[in-house]
């Protein structure tokens, strides 16, 4: 094997341009509100307690919070302007069918019209092809009513099996890894047992930019006394205020940490009663990683041997210790092999189950981890229920008053339902909240599939990229439109409230659904009153499951800031009880009804299962054509594909358009300079952007963060491997070549010119 160069990346200043001051602001516009709501920003996965005022049925400003548990009145810059999207111009207020005569490809129509189109391509298309021939993309920053919803939609009015949510795009491997691992899928811990930790571990997550409240329970632990270990590609700004930064060359996670256990094995830095009494399978797994010593992890990783030593002193010898993690190890071809090795040096340090030690993954998406629990995946039904189990689906059918064999069986990923359209299997597809002409890798290739398809309708707020595809749109509505619960990064059950009415013709998503139902003719199981109506039977749905939600109520929910599930309605005997849910899984004693009492993981012996994690390198690699790796992500003022914060004027003015971070060695290599543009050319296409010269990134490694369209999207380059158990995509990791581009690209010129 070649022996890979170790790369000690410079510490710069403590506090770098894109960390900003998270406190709340308290905003005044001059005009005094009707009335405050307390709700939720519409954001990221943390889900942080905000309050909007509302004037004559328009959003018109916040205030903060501060009782709020999670985040006390702070917010980040996306949650201090969300409230500035609900005015915008662009938003949709009619429901639109396709006119090629018409200005922008679109002309308004009713309702009502609009509705019996979708029906009737809907009847036909099945009619002719089968109920498969229609597919459903759905969103994970929906209420969980609304996913709920979805699922029941897809299997129960349409019968199709083809159905699943971006949230393909963000957790699932971190779900498939918790599930291998403990048997269920949530963060461990409550944030309140981060600033409690000896040693933090925060692995592939630009925690200050992608989750920044997140920044205050970490430097809560700094301050009083945790070492803090981060592991990235980038010196992010959390990176810059670690003790121990370990640059990994992008797609080695595993070999990491792999070599990180060997070294606790070799030093006996393990809680042997822990791993003999909750665990399996850890002899198979120390045998494996014997391959990996710190000479050899070092090789791999691009990691400096003596700072892999010390972080598994440090991880090793802590007392108490938090792990979190984030895409930045999920988005490979190898991410759930990636999170199993996480998983398994915090098994190996017996530190989880007890206040102050931890485990978690750091949701992407506002619903990331609701918007999978309850029936919108792809192979789930609600309450975590695999939908190929019989008793799954015999329990789910008495909820919905079907035959269990009339549910369809699993269907596919969201990347594999555009392969089929491709192949011509499916010929319709609907949309909700979800924009995969800008999120999918390979983009070209999913626009080819937009414009094979004989029918495709799009419901959202904005018209965003993909849905200039639609035959038909159908304006839905924004997060303070509706109501309803989500469930935030900790395992938070949450309440959404209602501020405003949607304006002009633009419904609640569960009404259009609902109505395009009753136009199939379709109704059974379709005409719930509202969302409170839909809760109440996603309760009885996940009744007994692994994501127990019967013990939830709003009311609950709304007097206790929260609640954790899961929370059962019953107690082991079957009585009735008053669960209070559970802030910390894995606790000794705590029931939970797979393991019925053998133990605190969700499995019928109770034990924890440690996993063999191979390490393989990324599907493409670096070759003498193509020498660079892309890898990809946010920046703090956007959000997912943009389609929301591309129209916030402050978030844009502070990231305006998509950069090249690259290394100065690598610029001064390619004889580019700060501000000149570049060219990004992979195997499936070009990107050309002005370069960002920074010190804080690999010399062999650059960064383009993924939330514009069009020729300014990094999705041009990125490929389509998946990984093979939680069909992720390999967003991290593609080889590309970089060249200086003479000037911008010919459609900024063009812009220009007639300006």
């Amino acid at each position: 094997m070649a022996t890979e160069p170790t790369t000690e990346l410079p510490i710069i200043d403590r506090f770098g341009p894109h960390l900003s001051r998270m406190a709340g602001v308290r905003l005044d516009t001059g005009a005094e509100p009707d009335k405050l709501v307390k709700t939720h920003c519409c954001f990221c996965g943390q889900q942080c307690g905000i309050q909007l005022k509302v004037k004559d049925n328009e959003v018109i400003g916040f205030e903060p919070w501060e009782d709020f548990p999670f985040n006390k009145g702070m917010l980040c810059p996306k949650g201090v302007k969300r409230y500035l999207q609900g005015s915008h111009p662009d938003r949709l207020l009619s429901a639109m069918v396709r006119d090629g005569k018409a200005a922008g490809g679109f002309r308004n129509v009713g309702y009502d019209q609009a509705i019996k189109q979708v029906a009737g391509a809907i009847e036909r298309i099945q009619r002719e092809y089968g109920p498969d021939a229609f597919g459903m993309l759905s969103g994970a920053s929906l209420t969980t009513e609304k996913t709920y919803l979805m699922g029941k939609f897809a299997r129960v009015c349409l019968k199709t099996s083809n159905i699943d949510y971006n949230g393909r795009l963000c957790m699932v491997s971190a779900a498939a890894g918790n599930k291998k691992a403990f048997g269920i899928d949530r963060a461990a811990n409550p944030w309140s047992d981060i600033p409690k930790a000896e040693v933090l571990w925060i692995a592939g997550s630009n925690v200050a930019e992608c989750s920044p409240i997140t920044t205050s329970y970490v430097w809560q632990a700094r301050e009083n006394g945790a070492k803090i270990i981060v592991v990235d590609p980038r010196i992010t700004p959390i990176a810059r205020t670690c003790d121990l930064f370990l640059p990994v060359k992008p797609g080695r996670d595993i070999a990491l940490f792999n070599g990180i256990l060997n070294l606790m094995i070799e030093h006996d830095w393990l809680d042997h009663d822990f791993i003999e009494n909750h665990t399996v399978g850890f002899d198979a797994l120390a045998e494996h990683v014997q391959q990996w010593t710190p000479k050899r992890t070092a090789e791999v990783t691009g990691i400096a041997e003596k700072n892999i030593r010390q972080a598994a002193e440090w991880w090793g010898q802590a007392k108490t210790s938090f792990l979190m993690h984030a895409r930045g190890i999920e988005h490979h071809s190898h991410g759930v092999q990636n999170v199993l090795g996480a998983i398994n040096i915090v098994l190996a340090s017996g530190r989880i189950g007890r206040e102050g030690c931890g485990y978690a993954t750091i949701t992407g998406q506002a619903n990331g981890q609701g918007g999978r629990e309850h029936g919108q995946k792809c192979d789930q039904l609600p309450g975590a229920r695999d939908i190929a189990n019989p008793e799954h689906r015999a329990h789910v059918a008495k909820v919905w008053d079907v035959d269990p064999d009339s549910i369809p069986g699993p269907g596919v990923d969201a990347y594999e339902i555009f392969r089929k359209i491709d192949r011509g299997e499916i010929k319709g597809l609907i949309s909700l909240c979800f924009n995969p002409k800008v999120s999918l890798p390979d983009n070209a290739f999913v626009q080819r599939c937009l414009e094979k398809l004989d029918f495709y309708v799009a419901i959202d707020f904005f018209l965003n990229e993909t849905a200039r595809h639609a035959d038909v749109v159908l304006p839905g509505s924004l997060q303070e439109e509706d109501e309803g619960v989500v469930t935030q990064i900790e395992g938070r059950v949450i309440k959404i409230n209602k501020a405003v009415e949607c304006p002009g013709d633009a419904k609640q998503d569960w009404r259009i659904i609902q109505d395009i139902a009753k136009a199939l003719g379709r109704t059974h199981g379709m005409t719930f009153s509202g969302p409170r109506a839909i809760f109440e039977e996603l309760r009885a749905a996940s009744k007994g499951g692994v994501a127990d939600y019967s013990g939830i109520t709003w009311e609950k929910v709304e007097q206790n800031y929260g609640v954790f599930w899961p929370c059962p309605s019953e107690d082991p005997e079957g009585k009735p009880i008053d669960h209070p849910g559970t802030l910390r899984l894995f606790e000794p004693g705590t029931w939970n009804p797979i393991a019925k009492g053998a133990g605190p993981f969700y499995f019928p012996d109770g034990k924890a299962r440690f996993n063999v994690a191979a390490y393989s390198p990324p599907t493409e690699d670096v070759d003498d054509e193509y020498p660079i790796i892309l890898t990809t992500g946010r920046v703090v003022s956007q959000f997912l594909s943009g389609t929301q914060t591309r129209r916030i004027g402050p978030l844009v003015d502070q990231y305006p358009e998509p950069r090249m971070e690259m290394h100065p060695r690598l610029a001064s290599k390619l004889g580019i300079a700060d501000g000149e543009w570049a060219t990004a050319e992979s195997r499936r296409g070009t990107c050309t952007l002005k370069a960002q010269v920074v010190q804080t990134i690999r010399p062999d490694t650059i960064f383009i963060p993924y939330h514009w369209a069009g020729r300014k999207s990094a999705n041009q380059l990125t490929i389509s491997a998946q990984d093979p158990i939680s069909k992720i995509p390999e967003y991290k990791v593609c080889a590309v070549r970089v060249k200086k581009a003479d000037g911008p690209p010919a459609y900024d010129a063009e812009l220009e010119a007639q300006q």
